[in-house]
C-alpha cells in the first residue's frame, strides 16, 4: 500500500480546520497511520523546502511553515499520493476546482493550507524528515475491503 505525507500548514491549524480537512481525507477512504501536531524548526523547514533553496520565494516559505504549529500525517491507500493532490486541488486557490480542500476553504497561493507529497519518492524522503519508523502505526481496518478493489 502506498504512503504520503500531509503537511496542515499554520493557517489551517489557525483557521481551526484540522478536523474539516482531516474529515475530506478519510472520508475519501485514506487510511491515518501517523498524525501529530508540531512546531517545524528553521533546520527541518530548510530540509523539506531543500529543492527550492535560491528561488525568490523560499524565505517566505520557510517563514510561514515556521509561524505556527502544523499538523504532521502520514495516510495510507492506493494511489494515495495522486489521491491526495486530487482532494488537495491546484496549488494556486483560484485556479483549485470547488469541491477540493483549497477550492473551498483557501484563498492566496501563499496560505493554501496544506502540502501533499508529489511523488512517491518525495513522500518516502518527506515522511521520513517529519516521522520515525516507530511514530508510522500498521493495524488492519475491516473497512478497506469496501474501498480497496482486491
Amino acid at each position: 500500500m502506498q504512503r504520503t505525507l500531509v503537511l496542515l500548514k499554520p493557517d489551517a491549524v489557525q483557521r481551526g480546520l484540522i478536523g474539516e480537512i482531516m474529515s475530506r481525507l478519510e472520508r475519501k477512504g485514506l487510511k491515518f497511520v501517523a498524525v501529530k501536531l508540531m512546531s517545524i524548526s528553521d533546520d527541518l523547514a530548510h530540509r523539506h523546502y531543500g529543492e527550492h533553496v535560491g528561488k525568490p520565494f523560499f524565505e517566505d516559505l520557510v517563514g510561514f511553515i515556521t509561524s505556527s504549529p502544523i499538523v504532521a500525517m502520514v495516510l495510507e491507500g492506493e494511489n494515495v499520493v495522486s489521491v491526495v493532490r486530487s482532494v488537495m486541488g491546484e496549488t494556486d486557490p483560484n485556479k483549485a476546482t470547488p469541491g477540493t480542500i483549497r477550492g473551498d476553504l483557501a484563498v492566496s497561493i501563499g496560505t493554501n493550507l496544506i502540502h501533499g507529497s508529489d511523488s512517491e519518492e518525495s513522500a518516502a524522503r518527506e515522511i521520513g524528515l517529519f516521522f520515525s519508523d516507530d511514530e508510522i502505526v500498521e493495524y488492519p481496518r475491516d473497512l478497506d475491503r469496501w474501498i480497496i478493489e482486491t
